[in-house]
């Protein structure tokens, strides 16, 4: 028997699925060389919604409402965890400067061309975040990209994990109570809207009073 035949082979749909794979991490790392380069990694890197992964993107006005939220409330040298709403990462960058730190927790590895603000995250995992950032953030802004009973749950057990004090949800309106029995917050008046139109009415709660810091 030949040394080769042990050698185990590939099928074509894995060495096709292998392929694919190595494929998008060369490219995520082509991106990041060159946005290093160029000095761009505070630019709004916005890809393509992927509805795969329940991906919707909030709207410009959205988008500038909640950042302005963020930060009147957000003290100097506050933390602000993102946990999948990544159309807010860039825009909150730069509105608040250096004067806090903002961290984007995502599923979509797309994402990773932010460099260490980006942290891996998947709700089926609640608790896997690294322990150095426990209970460290002022501010957790949140938006399950699911809306069940399951997403918002384990969502939920990731924004106690990180939070010290305010928190903010953007969720399906139907979710308002299981909402309330498990962070206790309150709906806002405040509605977000999407750049794409949802069926399901979507709504913000908080743990503060959000509408009057917007008027």
């Amino acid at each position: 028997m030949e040394a080769d035949e042990d050698v185990p082979t590939l099928s074509a749909e894995t060495f096709a699925a292998l392929q694919e794979f190595y494929a998008e991490q060369s490219k995520r790392q082509e991106i990041l060389v060159k946005l290093e380069a160029d000095k761009k990694l505070t630019e709004n890197i916005l890809f393509d919604e992927n509805w795969q992964l329940s991906q919707f993107w909030y709207d410009e006005k959205t988008v500038h409402s909640l950042v302005k939220v963020i930060d009147k409330v957000l003290d100097d040298r506050g933390k602000v965890a993102l946990i999948s709403c990544p159309t807010l990462f860039v825009p909150l960058k730069r509105q608040i400067g250096d004067r806090g730190t903002v961290t984007l927790l995502e599923y979509d590895r797309r994402f990773e061309v932010h460099g260490p603000d980006y942290i891996f995250y998947d709700y089926n995992n609640p608790k896997e975040v690294p322990p150095d950032v426990h209970h460290s953030y002022d501010l957790v802004v949140a938006d399950p990209p699911f809306l069940s009973e399951e997403c918002i749950t384990k969502t939920s057990e990731t924004i106690k994990l990180l939070s010290k004090d305010k928190i903010i949800l953007c969720t399906g309106t139907i979710m308002k109570d299981i909402v309330k029995e498990l962070l206790d917050l309150k709906l806002c008046e405040f509605q977000p809207k999407h750049r794409n139109n949802l069926a399901n009415e979507f709504s913000c709660y908080a743990n503060f009073d959000l509408d009057s810091v917007l008027s």
